[in-house]
């Protein structure tokens, strides 16, 4: 018997909550969950231990988190803005935040637009339900594609062919009984190796399924989940990245006319913040400039270490100060990267590069 929600009541109440994709996909094991096994066998989750201890398996398995899911709920919701991009941006003297985090923490946001849309539709007709936003042991992006909203890119984002990747996944799983698609959508990425070509650190290799990114070569792990030393053949390659990487979306072909999102909360706080300013940020300042920012996850240690990091790849002879400040820092791990910045800036100095003048930039990005 036919319950009272459909896939148009759905799809009208998911936009209604401020969501750009939607589809449902079955709560069962899916056989993309053999690529994931396959990627931690290879070591590619680095250090990410809650990606490899006892949740692992639970990924293998929606039911592990809802017995009595039947179906999930796929959402996808936009965070693209008009503002520059990784190769628009110029600057020796700022360092460059991923694009998602420039607004405020994602996970509340979409929790909170998850949570209005299980109620809506539980006053239709009542239903087991379980959210899930990035944090719960699911293959958010193997369900995504089962439900319609895109294909898995080779740079393994999801992306969406008339929208691009620009988007934060969200999940319900349910009990109800909705129909799902007979196929995912296609692969569209063709012959083009733009994101892998663009890779600083060569990060997205081939595997016998297609590609993967070994997290142990990626700018956005070093930056976000390692806690430790970034490796040091890498720590050039990392540019001016404090928090995150964009580049492989940058390049990517379906993000040229991807749409802009309205929601004030993803409206750019923390784009391209200046490197002397951010190297004599104490704890208290980390804290209360990041505290409803996904940047807060890098920790305060982890930052300034990014930071660090940035001012030594800048070259910049005016940034020699502010690195004796982190160098005499009483946390060795940036007063390590902070040394190592020092070498690299003395070197450029030794070698007088000349180095272009910065591209005129968005006011946004200027002082």
């Amino acid at each position: 018997m036919a319950g009272k929600i459909d896939l148009a009541l759905y799809r009208e109440c998911a936009r209604a909550c401020g969501f750009h994709l939607s589809g449902v996909a079955p709560a069962l094991p899916h056989p993309d969950a053999t690529r994931y096994t396959s990627w931690i066998g290879e070591g590619y989750a680095g250090e990410m231990r809650y990606l490899i201890d006892y949740r692992a398996e639970k990924r293998l398995d929606p039911r592990s988190l809802l017995p009595s899911a039947k179906t999930i709920l796929c959402l996808g919701m936009l965070y693209n803005g008009p503002e520059p991009h990784t190769a628009d941006f110029d600057s020796y003297e700022r360092g460059w935040i991923s694009r998602y985090a420039w607004g405020e923490d994602y996970h509340h946001l979409v929790r909170e637009r998850l949570a209005q849309l299980t109620a809506r539709l539980q006053a239709v007709e009542p239903f087991d339900a379980k959210i899930c936003c990035d944090t719960a042991p699911l293959l958010e992006r193997t369900y995504a594609r089962a439900a319609g909203l895109g294909w898995i890119g080779r740079n393994t984002c999801l992306i969406h062919e008339g929208q691009g990747s620009w988007f934060f996944l969200g999940e319900i799983l349910t009990s109800l009984d909705l129909p799902t698609p007979a196929a995912p959508a296609p692969d569209r990425c063709g012959t083009c190796r733009r994101c892998i070509d663009a890779c600083p650190t060569t990060a997205i290799v081939p595997t016998t399924e297609g590609w993967a990114v070994d997290s142990r070569r990626c700018i956005s792990y070093f930056t976000i989940e390692l806690r430790g030393a970034i490796p040091e053949e890498h720590r050039a390659q990392a540019g001016g990245h404090l928090f995150g990487c964009d580049i492989c979306q940058d390049v990517c072909p379906w993000n040229r006319k991807a749409t802009f999102t309205v929601e004030p909360a993803f409206a750019p706080s923390h784009l391209a913040p200046p490197l002397e300013a951010m190297a004599r940020l104490t704890e208290a300042e980390f804290q209360t400039m990041f505290r409803d920012s996904p940047v807060n996850r890098a920790r305060y240690s982890g930052f300034l270490r990014n930071v660090a990091i940035a001012m030594g790849n800048s070259g910049n002879a005016r940034l020699m100060e502010p690195l004796e400040h982190l160098a005499a820092s009483s946390d060795e791990l940036v007063a390590e990267h902070a040394a190592w910045a020092m070498a690299q800036v003395k070197r450029a100095m030794n070698k007088e590069e000349l180095r272009p003048s910065p591209k005129s930039r968005p006011e946004h990005l200027v002082s």
